[in-house]
């Protein structure tokens, strides 16, 4: 999934190079490219950071240290 945000983030760095002053450029890079890409990247990731917090306090019911519960979830 990531080598689509990638290739979204270089089309977007082309349409920026393409415009004719910086502050358009960097407009158009910030509003076509960083801003999708991290509200898609945001929300596809949703579910692993779910899981990741549900082990995390399944660990600490178990009775594991708060440490190393933080550890299993970020595996």
């Amino acid at each position: 999934m990531y080598i689509v945000a990638i290739g979204w983030l270089y089309v977007a760095l082309m349409m920026a190079i393409t415009e004719h002053n910086v502050v358009a450029g960097v407009a158009t890079f910030l509003m076509y490219g960083v801003a999708p890409v991290a509200l898609v990247l945001y929300i596809m990731g949703t579910p692993g950071r779910r899981r990741r917090k549900a082990e995390a306090e399944r660990a600490l019911e178990k009775g594991a240290p708060a440490s190393e519960a933080a550890k299993r979830a970020d595996e």
